[in-house]
């Protein structure tokens, strides 16, 4: 594998082959054969564009060819930071068809994340989508380059200009090339294919090295699982670089089985059930902030969603509360995503009971996938108990690269990757509690954040809520619940906690604050950042003492 990488034991890698979870073909190769069986199928629409399985393949083939000529080589990295659209898919398959490593930022991340990337990846160029009113990519771009002299092209998938080469460009210089029979090299399939964002909830995310075996077995195995085919049509709402989106199963997962995937306009209700209805969808796949959005939309009666069989929250754990309002209101059946951009993928499954599709985070996707439930020193609990969930597969990364540091405290000596979620495992499924910084500590009581919002989320006031743990000098940690109302509503801190306490939880789980907001602080990816709702009762708590000393 690429250097600063770190491979699967030999005993591993030789079992995943022997057993054909890894198929020694590229991510390109999957499609390839796809569109051997289907070539006129469509693939991909976005708007009024549409792209058959056929000219995926060959338009990628052409720019990859157009990449080798403008001078990037296998192996390279490139920070791929394109919007979701087919520019997106294309280059993403030509750069894989190319043996070139793309860095899978997102459209949200600005100068000082990509600089950052660009110098622990040693990346040499830097893919951005065209300037748009709201930012002009081309001149964060322009700025990155001049403070890492390794950036050696910039690509726009806009229009060119000084120092600034446009996508279209290429993809016509590789189809005259391809004409003159130049060929590319197959990538290997055991090399890394590219690197994915680790969550990036708690600092600067690392860099997660993915390869051909691997995510070609990911995106596979997760579209067996969740029942993909040739009739399925995804609608891609969310961003199609981020993990969940792209391969679980995602775009990827839909291309891998002959399927049709939508990319969607934008996150609105608005957009968003119109496209439904109009392309006969089959499978959305949204996240918690969405999911409370969609549920509270005047939209929803007002389109024709009959098409929509499976409804997939993926990124954080949805409330039971809101799995059982989305089946009563898309007409349709939930279901749960949870894994992690290192690998691990755990999924209910279609015709699960409804006490598992409402509260379970579903269960591993392969057979192939070893899971374990460690205390705080390493040792496996029985199942049942709560502990930390550590994992090993085929699909699973052994190391994050170049990051000794951090490799040693995520990875224990015998190479399973300890995921940071506190977690059960009854008969399989796995039962999400929260991350290990989800729980309060109120003087050595614990408390499941998801436990109280999801009691919270009864409240025919709450529209979406977020518990977090707030500073006190007496226990330690206590229980802010940081709430979003319907329309038209007032809610007061009393008139909750008689509300929960008539739902007869326990008193010390009782948040003992509430803060009234407008929306959540969101990462690129979609989920709510806890750590700056944290960071933010705490300071105003700072404050608020501060006050009281004055007078």
């Amino acid at each position: 594998m690429l250097p600063g990488c770190v491979p699967w034991p030999e005993a591993f890698a030789r079992r995943y082959r022997e057993r054909g979870y890894w198929r020694g073909i590229s991510l390109f190769e999957m499609l390839r054969q796809s569109a051997a069986r289907t070539p006129g199928k469509t693939a991909l629409i976005d708007g009024e564009r549409r792209l058959s399985y056929a000219d995926l393949v060959s338009e990628s083939e052409d720019l990859a060819v157009g990449l080798h000529a403008l001078g990037l080589r296998p192996l390279e990295r490139v920070i791929f930071q394109f919007s979701n659209g087919l520019e997106l898919m294309v280059a993403l398959f030509a750069l894989l068809r190319a043996g070139v490593i793309p860095v899978m930022a997102l459209p949200a991340h600005r100068r000082q994340e990509i600089g950052h990337w660009v110098e622990h990846a040693g990346a040499v160029a830097h893919f951005v989508p065209a300037a748009t009113p709201k930012f002009d990519y081309v001149a964060m771009a322009h700025s990155v380059a001049a403070d890492h002299a390794g950036i050696r092209y910039i690509v726009t998938a806009g229009p060119a200009g000084p120092g600034v080469t446009a996508l279209e460009a290429l993809r016509t210089q590789g189809r005259q090339s391809s004409a003159a029979s130049i060929t590319l090299p197959e990538p290997a399939a055991d090399e890394v294919a590219l690197m994915l964002l680790s969550g990036g909830t708690t600092g600067m995310p690392k860099l997660i090295p993915r390869t051909h075996n691997d995510y070609v077995y990911n995106a596979t195995q997760t579209g067996t699982t969740a029942g993909f085919g040739p009739d399925t049509v995804f609608l891609a709402v969310l961003p199609m670089a981020h993990n969940y989106t792209l391969a679980c199963p995602g775009v990827l997962g839909v291309l891998a089985n002959g399927g049709t995937a939508v990319i969607a306009e934008g996150t609105a209700a608005e957009t968003v059930f119109p496209a439904i209805e109009r392309e006969r969808v089959t499978v959305v796949g949204a996240t918690v902030p969405l999911v409370a959005k969609w549920l509270d939309s005047d939209q929803l009666g007002r389109h024709d969603l009959s098409s929509l069989k499976v409804f997939v929250n993926g990124g954080a754990k949805l409330a039971p509360e809101l799995r059982r309002r989305v089946e009563e209101r898309f007409h349709c059946e939930y279901q749960e995503n949870f894994g992690t951009g290192e690998g691990l993928i755990n999924m209910t499954r279609i015709g699960d009971p409804e006490a598992v599709r409402y509260l379970s985070s579903g269960r591993p996707v392969s057979e192939a996938d070893e899971i374990k439930v460690i205390d705080e020193n390493g040792n496996e609990v029985p199942e049942g108990q709560i502990g930390e969930l550590a994992t090993r597969g085929p699909y699973t990364i052994r190391g994050y690269y170049r990051a000794e540091a951090a490799n040693r405290d995520a990875f224990t000596d015998d190479g399973f990757y300890r995921m940071g979620d506190i977690v059960r495992v009854v008969d399989g499924y796995i039962y999400l509690e929260g991350r290990r910084k989800d729980l309060i500590n109120r003087g050595g009581e614990k408390i499941s954040c998801e436990e109280v919002e999801n009691t919270i989320l009864a409240h025919p006031k709450v529209m979406s809520v977020c518990v977090v743990a707030m500073p006190d000098a007496v226990f330690g940690e206590k229980a802010c619940a940081f709430a979003i109302l319907r329309e038209g509503c007032a809610l007061t801190h009393e008139e909750l906690v008689v509300f929960l306490q008539g739902r007869e939880i326990a008193h010390f789980k009782l948040p003992e604050r509430l803060e009234i907001v407008n929306e959540f602080p969101i990462s690129p990816a979609g989920k709510i950042l806890r750590r700056e709702l944290r960071a933010r009762i705490a300071r105003q708590l700072q404050c608020e003492q501060v006050r009281r000393g004055r007078v």
